[in-house]
């Protein structure tokens, strides 16, 4: 791939979100990372909504799931609603590791289900396996 690698990150804890992009950012790898804070902006990206009518679609969703307005749930049902969004990538990153959490996001259809350590350096070594994994292991659609 010769264009940069889109990563939506759907989270509303900002400490969370900009360690993660800050991983993300020192990476290997070429990204543009777009960074929203609940799940109605997320679907409203997705979709193409309002302030997000030129959103790219993305190569991959991070997506917490303990969200405001819409949880991650929801966001996830709502891509499973549109043919276009299906195919993308959704990687489950959140605090949880509830045992209904974990099933109830495989059943709606994400790819991954990932939590988050509280520990600085297992947060980002998470963060970069997560990374290696979907861009170099995995063919992405």
């Amino acid at each position: 791939m010769t264009r940069a690698l889109r990563v939506l990150l759907v989270d509303d804890n900002p400490g969370d979100a900009d360690l993660t992009r800050d991983t993300l950012e020192d990476g290997p790898h070429l990204l543009e990372i777009a960074v929203v804070v609940d799940g109605a902006e997320a679907v409203d990206y997705l979709l193409r909504r309002g302030t997000h009518r030129a959103a790219p679609t993305p190569d991959l969703v991070l997506l917490d799931l303990n969200l405001p307005r819409i949880d991650g749930a929801a966001v996830l049902a709502e891509i499973q609603r549109h043919d276009t969004l299906r195919t993308i990538p959704v990687v489950v990153w959140t605090s949880s590791d509830a045992e209904h959490d974990i099933a109830r996001s495989y059943a709606l259809g994400a790819r991954c289900f990932v939590t988050k350590p509280f520990e600085l350096g297992k947060f980002q070594a998470r963060v970069r396996a997560i990374e290696q994994f979907w861009f170099d292991v995995a063919k992405l659609p």
